[in-house]
């Protein structure tokens, strides 16, 4: 089911770009700027089995990104920027490049795009994960179903068997369990998913060892004035479920490390997952005490002049999975895109 509305979405939007419908809409639905969010930017990996792709974006859909930002006249401006031109009701349309969990491939395919072409950028840092200790389950959870044939859970008192011996078993399974994880609270998700990398000797540290940018290398790149770094909790909890003294923890205590480590405090700050439920009304206004001038979600849609209301509840595009498309993207940086996306009159929503 989730291929299937991929596949569609993908159809749909190339198809409404290739019509030429978009320069009709653009009136209508042109927004201030949009603030586009990456995860992974590496090669193409040869692996049968990898639920995880879709955070990922290669280096040269990236670098044609930035022709067609280029091409389309658009402003490539820092967060603080962005902000100040939502405040001022600025009407130059701007495009922001934020990048989520600080993957070492960042420093090694991104930024040397960007510092080519002298262009801003946010790098989020989790702190932990920055530290070497940071437990990046999903990836976990991955390489646990390409190895096993059937895993046990317990769920809800109950022995729970998912068949993943298959590679579309293994999609199902991972999709399934995910989804799981994803609803119990965060203590559990850990528990789980620590036993499973256990059962499996799968050494977490060590994937994020070899994976995060550690704080030398984030030091090395924040001492680059285009490079902004912004925070991303501490153990890259869902902030949504944490009671409101643990959340503030979180999030504040991500910035002070920060600041310890590189000397200046973040006043960016991305929510962990980022979609409806990671983060709601209570959410955005922690942030906001947590003394961050900016907070970015996952809830796709452009930025308007009334987000000005709702700086620590922004909306971002994702530049990988179904929007891995020029044709897709495109949309967005000629302001033409779907209603639904735009619920910017939603962002205060519990």
């Amino acid at each position: 089911m989730i291929g299937m509305k991929s596949a569609m979405t993908r159809a749909a939007m190339s198809g409404l770009y290739h019509s030429g419908a978009h320069r009709l809409l653009a009136p209508y639905t042109q927004g201030a700027g949009v603030i586009f969010t990456l995860n992974q930017v590496r090669p193409p990996q040869e692996k049968d089995f990898a639920p995880n792709r879709g955070l990922e974006v290669a280096p040269e859909f990236l670098e044609a990104m930035l022709d067609r930002v280029d091409e389309e006249g658009l402003d490539v401006v820092t967060l603080d920027e962005a902000a100040r031109r939502l405040r001022e009701d600025d009407e130059r349309r701007f495009v922001c490049f934020t990048f989520d969990q600080a993957y070492r491939d960042t420093l090694h395919h991104a930024y040397p795009l960007f510092q080519r072409r002298s262009l801003p950028l946010t790098v989020y840092v989790a702190t932990d994960y920055a530290s070497g200790w940071g437990e990046l389950w999903w990836l976990a959870l991955e390489e646990v179903i390409a190895r096993a044939r059937e895993i046990e859970l317990c769920r809800q008192g109950g022995l729970w068997r998912i068949p993943t011996a298959t590679g579309q078993e293994k999609q199902r399974g991972f999709e399934q369990i995910y989804e799981w994880l994803r609803s119990v609270d965060e203590a559990r998700q850990r528990q789980v998913i620590r036993a499973l990398a256990d059962s499996y000797d799968i050494d977490m540290s060590a994937t994020c060892h070899d994976l995060m940018l550690g704080w030398d290398e984030i030091a090395a790149l924040a001492a680059d004035p285009l490079i902004a770094i912004g925070a991303r909790s501490k153990a890259h909890y869902e902030i949504s479920k944490l009671a409101p003294k643990k959340a503030l923890s979180e999030m504040a205590g991500s910035a002070d490390i920060i600041e310890d480590r590189l000397g200046r405090r973040p006043v960016h700050f991305s929510f962990p997952y980022g979609d409806e439920t990671a983060a709601r009304a209570r959410d955005f206004a922690l942030a906001k005490e947590a003394g961050f001038k900016t907070a970015v979600t996952t809830r796709r849609g452009m930025l308007f002049p009334a987000h000005r209301r709702f700086l620590t509840a922004l909306p971002r595009v994702p530049l990988a999975g179904d929007y891995q498309s020029l044709a897709c993207t495109a949309l967005y940086l000629s302001g033409a895109t779907f209603a639904f996306r735009n619920r910017f009159q939603q962002v205060s929503a519990a």
